[in-house]
């Protein structure tokens, strides 16, 4: 029985074998939680573009924003494990599972992790036309009169920093979630809300421009790529921290030989030289992660979040 049980063992990782070297068969769809144009699309876009030209086989994305995220989370989900879905996920991911009463999804079993890719901190951005030129002279404006704040939509990475933003420094101002990044940059832009917490991929070109005014990073160190602008942290709400992530997923069951592989051709695409320079100028880092640790820091930011949500009572059900 032993010997049978061995020799089935090795005609199923033979066919295993076999069917990674063939892999991928046909396109692959890259489901990604955002519409065109912001960061979430942006990374996703300088993943799938070298994973195309390396597996030879279209990495086609499937732009599926609102929710926050919700409706590509569930897709991804309920998707075959069979390689041939992949899905991009970010910060929201995981807030929005702890923001809701009843989840849809689970951010730590209707998934298979392959690699955290990158992280940024978000950057503080506000209307022109508002008369703060700092963190401390904005919480101080906002205290004194109502004013609106945009996100790419409830739950996401802008939105949570900004309600941490806004409890930690004592503020009541009103959320108005759009369908991704970049809407909510043009309201800022155009001045319908007074600012946002947005990576900077979305903002930092706009600011660099002066059609926004950058007031600090989230993270507690000054980002590398960005030395000149001051964190939250040192201007006036002390402890703030907020890192926007962003990964690449599979259905939940997918193979560990085809995630494996995966993984070494994101690192790989990753690695190469203009893609490098290309997100470091934008303010972002790559790390290409593996699987177990990417899984390992998708329970850790449940965890993390769910302890904010808690103590700032945050709620979008």
């Amino acid at each position: 029985m032993r010997r049978v049980i061995l020799l089935l063992t090795c005609v199923l990782q033979g066919n295993a074998a076999v069917a990674t070297d063939a892999y991928p068969t046909r396109p692959v769809r890259f489901i990604v939680p955002a519409p065109p144009g912001g960061t979430v699309d942006h990374i996703a876009r300088l993943i799938a573009t070298p994973l195309t030209e390396q597996l030879g086989k279209p990495f086609v994305l499937d732009n599926r924003g609102g929710a926050g995220g919700v409706i590509a989370a569930e897709m991804i989900a309920n998707a075959a494990p069979d390689g041939h879905t992949l899905g991009m996920i970010y910060t929201s991911y995981t807030t929005n599972a702890v923001l809701r009463a009843k989840p849809t999804y689970s951010p730590t079993t209707d998934n298979t992790p392959i690699t955290q890719a990158t992280w940024s901190p978000l950057l503080l951005a506000a209307h022109n036309g508002v008369p703060a030129k700092s963190v401390s002279e904005l919480v101080a404006l906002a205290k004194a009169k109502p004013m609106l704040y945009g996100s790419a939509g409830n739950g996401s990475g802008g939105h949570m920093a900004a309600e941490l933003f806004n409890s930690m420094a004592g503020l009541r101002v009103t959320h108005v979630p759009y369908k991704g990044a970049a809407a909510a940059t043009n309201e800022v832009v155009s001045g319908q809300v007074a600012y946002q917490f947005a990576g900077p991929i979305t903002v930092l070109a706009l600011g660099r421009a002066g059609r926004l005014r950058l007031l600090a990073v989230t993270s507690l160190k000054r980002a590398n790529a960005l030395p000149d602008i001051p964190t939250v942290d040192e201007s006036g709400v002390p402890g703030l921290e907020v890192i926007n992530w962003f990964g690449v997923v599979a259905p939940p069951a997918t193979p560990r030989v085809l995630v494996e592989r995966l993984h070494g051709e994101i690192k790989r695409a990753l690695a190469q030289g203009d893609i490098r320079a290309r997100l470091a100028s934008e303010g972002s880092e790559i790390v290409a992660t593996t699987p177990d640790h990417f899984r390992a820091f998708i329970r850790s930011d449940v965890e993390k979040w769910s302890r904010v949500v808690s103590a700032a009572k945050i709620k979008v059900d």
